[in-house]
């Protein structure tokens, strides 16, 4: 009873303070088909229910191997994100996904990336990243962990993306999102609060939830 008690209690405290997962459930809505782009071993898809037919797809393979064991996502790629046009026809997919991947390109590869992306859609393009640079050095023994570019809200709605403020107010969280200060608690539920502000200011996020749809004009 108390599991029951707490699970509604977390699905009634999303719906009030929505985070990533939300978000993209929402906007993936009608989608049929995704391709993950840099998708790891763990991604986000996971939390997402079917009948969403997924295509994981990375560089890293021990990452594809653990995603593949978790049965995470329906067919696996082992691919550079920056082949997208090499191995999928435009317009294969509903939806292109790029979840905390294109901070780890160089500035160029990503604007190229996002212009592939855009072909292999047929509706729209997903991309999650921090708001700016945030540096990160490589970890789990994977040097594509790296940072090597910062993407801010008003870059991207340059580039025509709607942009999205995601996990709250940007001095409140460090790297890899963890909450700055104690108590933890606390400061995520301030976190929390601030995002229902930073969501429709996302210069003030700390992370960016950007969307694209097909029909938008071109790069």
């Amino acid at each position: 009873m108390v599991k029951i008690v707490d699970v509604l209690y977390r699905r009634l405290y999303r719906r009030v303070f929505p985070d990533v997962i939300g978000n993209l459930k929402q906007e993936l809505a009608g989608c049929r088909s995704v391709l993950d782009l840099g998708c790891g071993s763990s991604s986000p898809i996971r939390q997402l229910s079917r009948p969403v037919y997924s295509v994981g797809a990375d560089r890293h393979g021990p990452s594809l191997k653990r995603s593949r064991k978790e049965e995470i996502h329906d067919a696996y790629v082992l691919m550079d994100a920056g082949e997208v046009d090499k191995t999928f026809k435009p317009g294969s997919f509903d939806c292109v996904l790029a979840l905390d991947l294109i901070e780890h390109l160089e500035k160029d590869e990503g604007l190229r990336l996002i212009k592939q992306m855009m072909r292999a859609a047929r509706r729209k393009v997903i991309i999650f990243t921090p708001n700016g640079f945030r540096p990160q050095e490589a970890y789990d023994g994977n040097e594509l962990q790296v940072h090597r570019s910062g993407w801010t809200a008003g870059e991207m709605e340059g580039l025509g993306f709607r942009t999205i403020g995601i996990n709250g107010w940007r001095p409140l969280r460090g790297d890899k999102a963890a909450l700055n200060y104690r108590p933890k608690l606390f400061c995520l539920v301030l976190s929390d609060l601030t995002q229902l502000i930073v969501r429709n200011r996302p210069e003030s996020a700390y992370q960016i939830l950007c969307i694209k749809e097909k029909q938008s004009t071109s790069l």
